[in-house]
Protein backbone atom coordinates (compact mmCIF):
# COMPACT_ATOMS: atom_id res chain seq x y z
CA UNK A 1 0.00 0.00 0.00
CA UNK A 2 1.67 2.93 -1.52
CA UNK A 3 1.41 6.27 1.12
CA UNK A 4 1.36 9.79 -0.54
CA UNK A 5 0.80 13.45 0.99
CA UNK A 6 -0.56 15.43 -1.46
CA UNK A 7 -0.31 19.06 -1.42
CA UNK A 8 -4.38 19.50 -1.07
CA UNK A 9 -3.49 17.51 2.28
CA UNK A 10 -0.90 19.79 3.23
CA UNK A 11 -2.90 22.76 2.67
CA UNK A 12 -6.28 21.36 4.31
CA UNK A 13 -3.92 20.24 7.73
CA UNK A 14 -2.12 23.89 7.71
CA UNK A 15 -5.22 25.91 7.37
CA UNK A 16 -6.91 24.07 9.98
CA UNK A 17 -4.38 24.48 11.78
CA UNK A 18 -3.55 28.49 11.75
CA UNK A 19 -7.92 28.70 11.63
CA UNK A 20 -8.28 27.02 15.14
CA UNK A 21 -5.21 28.48 16.63
CA UNK A 22 -6.46 32.20 15.73
CA UNK A 23 -9.94 31.29 16.45
CA UNK A 24 -8.46 30.64 19.72
CA UNK A 25 -5.88 33.44 20.03
CA UNK A 26 -8.82 35.93 19.85
CA UNK A 27 -10.77 33.79 22.57
CA UNK A 28 -13.41 32.74 20.73
CA UNK A 29 -15.78 30.12 21.95
CA UNK A 30 -16.03 26.76 19.47
CA UNK A 31 -13.16 28.00 17.96
CA UNK A 32 -12.83 24.42 17.12
CA UNK A 33 -15.72 24.93 14.40
CA UNK A 34 -13.18 27.06 11.96
CA UNK A 35 -10.74 24.70 11.30
CA UNK A 36 -14.03 22.75 10.20
CA UNK A 37 -14.88 25.46 8.00
CA UNK A 38 -11.38 25.78 6.37
CA UNK A 39 -11.27 21.92 5.44
CA UNK A 40 -14.60 21.91 4.23
CA UNK A 41 -13.61 25.20 1.55
CA UNK A 42 -10.60 24.08 0.60
CA UNK A 43 -11.36 22.47 -2.57
CA UNK A 44 -9.57 21.44 -5.95
CA UNK A 45 -10.03 24.54 -7.71
CA UNK A 46 -9.54 27.78 -7.01
CA UNK A 47 -13.29 28.70 -9.04
CA UNK A 48 -14.75 25.70 -7.03
CA UNK A 49 -13.19 26.96 -3.52
CA UNK A 50 -14.67 30.65 -3.64
CA UNK A 51 -18.25 29.14 -4.66
CA UNK A 52 -17.95 26.79 -2.02
CA UNK A 53 -16.88 29.38 0.31
CA UNK A 54 -19.80 31.98 -0.68
CA UNK A 55 -22.38 29.15 -0.96
CA UNK A 56 -20.79 28.35 2.93
CA UNK A 57 -21.00 31.90 4.13
CA UNK A 58 -24.32 33.03 2.74
CA UNK A 59 -26.15 29.52 4.14
CA UNK A 60 -24.49 30.58 7.73
CA UNK A 61 -25.59 33.83 8.17
CA UNK A 62 -28.81 32.71 6.96
CA UNK A 63 -28.94 30.13 9.68
CA UNK A 64 -28.45 32.61 12.40
CA UNK A 65 -31.67 34.21 11.35
CA UNK A 66 -33.51 31.45 11.23
CA UNK A 67 -32.85 30.27 14.61
CA UNK A 68 -32.57 33.63 15.92
CA UNK A 69 -36.43 33.73 14.51
CA UNK A 70 -37.54 30.43 15.55
CA UNK A 71 -35.39 29.83 19.14
CA UNK A 72 -37.52 33.55 20.15
CA UNK A 73 -40.50 31.98 18.92
CA UNK A 74 -40.63 28.80 19.96
CA UNK A 75 -37.70 28.40 22.69
CA UNK A 76 -34.86 26.13 22.83
CA UNK A 77 -36.44 22.60 22.48
CA UNK A 78 -35.80 19.29 20.22
CA UNK A 79 -39.09 19.75 18.50
CA UNK A 80 -38.05 23.64 17.49
CA UNK A 81 -34.30 22.80 16.13
CA UNK A 82 -36.65 19.58 14.20
CA UNK A 83 -39.12 22.83 13.08
CA UNK A 84 -35.60 25.01 12.23
CA UNK A 85 -34.13 22.33 10.21
CA UNK A 86 -37.79 21.36 8.22
CA UNK A 87 -37.83 25.02 7.34
CA UNK A 88 -34.24 25.75 6.60
CA UNK A 89 -32.70 23.11 4.43
CA UNK A 90 -35.38 23.55 2.02
CA UNK A 91 -34.64 27.47 1.74
CA UNK A 92 -31.34 26.74 1.35
CA UNK A 93 -31.76 24.29 -1.13
CA UNK A 94 -34.35 26.27 -3.05
CA UNK A 95 -31.83 29.50 -3.32
CA UNK A 96 -28.89 27.24 -4.24
CA UNK A 97 -27.01 26.92 -1.48
CA UNK A 98 -26.63 23.22 -0.89
CA UNK A 99 -22.70 23.41 0.06
CA UNK A 100 -23.85 25.28 3.09
CA UNK A 101 -26.29 23.35 5.01
CA UNK A 102 -23.87 21.38 7.28
CA UNK A 103 -21.49 24.39 8.18
CA UNK A 104 -24.40 26.49 8.76
CA UNK A 105 -26.42 23.21 10.98
CA UNK A 106 -22.93 23.98 13.01
CA UNK A 107 -23.54 27.32 13.48
CA UNK A 108 -27.36 26.73 14.58
CA UNK A 109 -26.43 23.69 17.11
CA UNK A 110 -24.13 26.50 18.85
CA UNK A 111 -26.91 28.89 18.97
CA UNK A 112 -28.99 25.76 20.62
CA UNK A 113 -26.44 24.92 23.12
CA UNK A 114 -26.01 28.61 24.59
CA UNK A 115 -29.93 28.74 24.90
CA UNK A 116 -29.65 32.42 24.19
CA UNK A 117 -29.11 34.94 20.78
CA UNK A 118 -27.06 38.17 21.96
CA UNK A 119 -24.75 40.35 20.02
CA UNK A 120 -21.82 38.52 21.84
CA UNK A 121 -23.21 35.15 20.57
CA UNK A 122 -23.65 36.82 17.06
CA UNK A 123 -20.48 38.46 16.85
CA UNK A 124 -18.52 35.37 18.18
CA UNK A 125 -20.35 33.37 15.18
CA UNK A 126 -19.73 35.59 12.59
CA UNK A 127 -15.93 35.76 13.59
CA UNK A 128 -15.96 31.88 13.16
CA UNK A 129 -17.12 31.54 10.05
CA UNK A 130 -15.07 34.54 8.62
CA UNK A 131 -12.08 32.78 10.00
CA UNK A 132 -12.40 29.32 8.82
CA UNK A 133 -13.84 30.33 5.19
CA UNK A 134 -10.86 33.24 4.62
CA UNK A 135 -8.15 30.13 5.38
CA UNK A 136 -9.81 28.47 3.20
CA UNK A 137 -9.52 31.01 0.59
CA UNK A 138 -6.03 31.86 1.21
CA UNK A 139 -4.52 28.47 1.04
CA UNK A 140 -6.29 27.75 -1.90
CA UNK A 141 -4.37 30.63 -3.54
CA UNK A 142 -1.64 28.16 -4.49
CA UNK A 143 -2.10 25.62 -6.83
CA UNK A 144 0.41 23.70 -8.34
CA UNK A 145 1.15 24.21 -12.38
CA UNK A 146 -0.18 21.24 -14.34
CA UNK A 147 2.01 22.90 -17.51
CA UNK A 148 4.31 20.02 -17.50
CA UNK A 149 2.03 16.79 -17.06
CA UNK A 150 -0.13 18.42 -19.93
CA UNK A 151 3.05 18.59 -21.88
CA UNK A 152 3.63 14.94 -21.01
CA UNK A 153 0.51 13.74 -21.51
CA UNK A 154 0.82 15.36 -24.76
CA UNK A 155 3.92 13.40 -25.63
CA UNK A 156 2.57 10.18 -24.61
CA UNK A 157 -0.03 10.64 -27.14
CA UNK A 158 1.36 11.64 -29.70
CA UNK A 159 3.57 8.57 -29.22
CA UNK A 160 0.97 6.63 -29.34
CA UNK A 161 -1.17 7.59 -32.55
CA UNK A 162 2.38 6.97 -33.96
CA UNK A 163 1.96 2.93 -32.72
CA UNK A 164 -1.27 3.14 -34.34
CA UNK A 165 -0.67 4.59 -37.45
CA UNK A 166 2.75 2.15 -37.72
CA UNK A 167 0.61 -0.76 -37.58
CA UNK A 168 -1.88 0.39 -39.41
CA UNK A 169 1.26 0.82 -42.35
CA UNK A 170 2.74 -2.51 -41.65
CA UNK A 171 -1.38 -4.59 -41.60
CA UNK A 172 -1.86 -2.70 -45.06
CA UNK A 173 1.47 -2.95 -46.97
CA UNK A 174 3.30 -6.04 -45.39
CA UNK A 175 0.02 -8.16 -43.70
CA UNK A 176 1.31 -8.57 -40.44
CA UNK A 177 -1.08 -9.34 -37.19
CA UNK A 178 0.68 -9.17 -34.28
CA UNK A 179 -0.82 -5.76 -32.82
CA UNK A 180 -2.43 -6.11 -29.97
CA UNK A 181 -4.72 -2.54 -30.47
CA UNK A 182 -3.30 -1.24 -26.06
CA UNK A 183 -3.07 2.01 -27.55
CA UNK A 184 -6.25 2.31 -28.55
CA UNK A 185 -7.40 1.75 -24.60
CA UNK A 186 -4.53 4.02 -23.61
CA UNK A 187 -5.15 6.68 -26.02
CA UNK A 188 -8.85 6.81 -24.71
CA UNK A 189 -7.71 7.42 -21.00
CA UNK A 190 -5.21 9.25 -21.95
CA UNK A 191 -7.53 11.92 -23.79
CA UNK A 192 -9.55 11.91 -20.84
CA UNK A 193 -7.52 12.34 -18.30
CA UNK A 194 -5.76 15.14 -20.02
CA UNK A 195 -9.31 16.95 -20.61
CA UNK A 196 -10.14 17.06 -16.86
CA UNK A 197 -6.46 18.46 -15.97
CA UNK A 198 -6.77 21.16 -18.69
CA UNK A 199 -10.40 22.20 -17.59
CA UNK A 200 -9.39 22.23 -13.72
CA UNK A 201 -6.57 24.82 -14.81
CA UNK A 202 -9.35 26.94 -16.36
CA UNK A 203 -10.81 26.83 -13.35
CA UNK A 204 -7.59 27.88 -11.89
CA UNK A 205 -6.85 31.18 -13.58
CA UNK A 206 -9.88 33.69 -12.61
CA UNK A 207 -8.90 35.95 -15.98
CA UNK A 208 -8.22 32.67 -17.98
CA UNK A 209 -11.21 31.39 -20.09
CA UNK A 210 -9.43 28.83 -21.85
CA UNK A 211 -6.60 26.62 -21.74
CA UNK A 212 -4.81 25.63 -25.04
CA UNK A 213 -3.74 21.79 -23.96
CA UNK A 214 -7.92 21.71 -23.59
CA UNK A 215 -8.37 22.97 -27.12
CA UNK A 216 -5.25 20.23 -28.35
CA UNK A 217 -7.19 17.62 -26.58
CA UNK A 218 -9.99 18.41 -27.93
CA UNK A 219 -8.93 18.13 -31.23
CA UNK A 220 -6.69 14.96 -30.39
CA UNK A 221 -10.13 13.32 -29.38
CA UNK A 222 -12.21 14.14 -32.48
CA UNK A 223 -9.51 12.61 -34.37
CA UNK A 224 -9.36 9.55 -32.46
CA UNK A 225 -13.05 8.99 -32.79
CA UNK A 226 -12.00 8.91 -36.99
CA UNK A 227 -9.15 6.40 -35.86
CA UNK A 228 -11.68 4.28 -34.33
CA UNK A 229 -13.40 4.23 -37.36
CA UNK A 230 -10.84 3.48 -39.67
CA UNK A 231 -10.15 0.05 -37.49
CA UNK A 232 -13.15 -1.95 -38.68
CA UNK A 233 -12.29 -1.02 -42.37
CA UNK A 234 -8.83 -1.48 -42.83
CA UNK A 235 -9.24 -4.93 -40.72
CA UNK A 236 -11.91 -5.82 -43.49
CA UNK A 237 -9.90 -4.92 -46.54
CA UNK A 238 -8.39 -7.34 -49.07
CA UNK A 239 -4.51 -6.56 -48.72
CA UNK A 240 -3.41 -8.02 -51.65
CA UNK A 241 -5.12 -5.27 -53.84
CA UNK A 242 -2.58 -3.20 -55.26
CA UNK A 243 -3.34 0.60 -53.45
CA UNK A 244 -2.98 -1.09 -50.37
CA UNK A 245 0.74 -1.02 -49.88
CA UNK A 246 0.15 2.34 -51.13
CA UNK A 247 -2.02 3.60 -48.62
CA UNK A 248 0.20 1.40 -45.79
CA UNK A 249 2.67 3.48 -46.94
CA UNK A 250 1.14 7.25 -46.50
CA UNK A 251 0.45 5.71 -42.97
CA UNK A 252 3.69 5.25 -42.06
CA UNK A 253 4.51 9.05 -43.44
CA UNK A 254 1.96 10.15 -41.34
CA UNK A 255 2.95 8.25 -38.67
CA UNK A 256 6.07 9.93 -38.29
CA UNK A 257 4.33 13.29 -39.41
CA UNK A 258 2.71 13.16 -35.72
CA UNK A 259 3.50 16.61 -33.77
CA UNK A 260 2.10 19.62 -32.02
CA UNK A 261 3.00 21.19 -35.06
CA UNK A 262 0.62 21.46 -38.44
CA UNK A 263 1.61 19.85 -41.57
CA UNK A 264 -2.23 18.47 -42.27
CA UNK A 265 -2.20 21.07 -45.61
CA UNK A 266 0.86 18.63 -47.08
CA UNK A 267 -0.40 15.11 -46.55
CA UNK A 268 -4.05 16.83 -47.75
CA UNK A 269 -2.19 17.08 -50.95
CA UNK A 270 -0.83 13.89 -51.11
CA UNK A 271 -4.33 12.36 -50.43
CA UNK A 272 -5.69 14.21 -53.34
CA UNK A 273 -3.11 12.74 -55.93
CA UNK A 274 -4.01 9.46 -54.54
CA UNK A 275 -8.02 10.02 -54.82
CA UNK A 276 -6.77 11.16 -58.41
CA UNK A 277 -4.91 7.89 -59.12
CA UNK A 278 -8.12 5.79 -57.59
CA UNK A 279 -10.05 7.55 -60.12
CA UNK A 280 -8.22 6.81 -63.45
CA UNK A 281 -8.09 2.93 -62.40
CA UNK A 282 -10.04 0.56 -64.20
CA UNK A 283 -13.38 -0.29 -63.06
CA UNK A 284 -13.69 -2.97 -60.72
CA UNK A 285 -13.64 -6.60 -62.28
CA UNK A 286 -15.84 -8.51 -59.56
CA UNK A 287 -18.37 -7.97 -56.58
CA UNK A 288 -15.19 -8.41 -54.20
CA UNK A 289 -12.89 -5.58 -55.91
CA UNK A 290 -15.94 -3.36 -55.78
CA UNK A 291 -16.42 -3.49 -52.35
CA UNK A 292 -12.58 -3.25 -51.80
CA UNK A 293 -12.74 0.20 -53.50
CA UNK A 294 -15.08 1.16 -51.44
CA UNK A 295 -14.08 0.49 -48.55
CA UNK A 296 -10.30 2.24 -49.57
CA UNK A 297 -12.80 5.29 -50.84
CA UNK A 298 -14.15 5.62 -47.51
CA UNK A 299 -10.73 5.35 -45.80
CA UNK A 300 -9.48 8.10 -47.79
CA UNK A 301 -12.63 10.48 -46.53
CA UNK A 302 -11.49 9.31 -43.05
CA UNK A 303 -8.17 10.37 -43.46
CA UNK A 304 -9.01 13.74 -45.29
CA UNK A 305 -11.30 14.08 -41.99
CA UNK A 306 -8.44 13.33 -39.55
CA UNK A 307 -6.63 15.77 -41.13
CA UNK A 308 -9.11 18.36 -41.78
CA UNK A 309 -9.56 18.38 -37.92
CA UNK A 310 -6.04 19.14 -37.19
CA UNK A 311 -5.04 21.64 -39.97
CA UNK A 312 -7.93 24.00 -38.59
CA UNK A 313 -6.17 23.39 -35.05
CA UNK A 314 -4.29 26.97 -34.09
CA UNK A 315 -1.01 25.93 -31.65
Amino acid sequence: MKFTIGYRTLKTAIGAGLAIALAEWLGLDFYTSAGILTILCIKITKKKSIISSWERFAACILGIGFASGIFSLVGYHPYSLTILLILFIPTLVSLNLKEGIITSSVIILHLYTLQKVTWEIVLNEFSIIVIGIGMGLIMNLYMPSVEKILLNMQRELEKRYKVIFHEFHLYLAHDKHEWDGKEITECADLISNAKSIAFRDIENHFLRYENQYYHYFKMREKQFDIIQRMLPIISSIDKTYVQCEKLGSFFERLSAAVHPGNTAVLFLDDLENMRQEFREMHLPKDRDEFETRSKLYQLLQDIEDYLIIKSKFKK
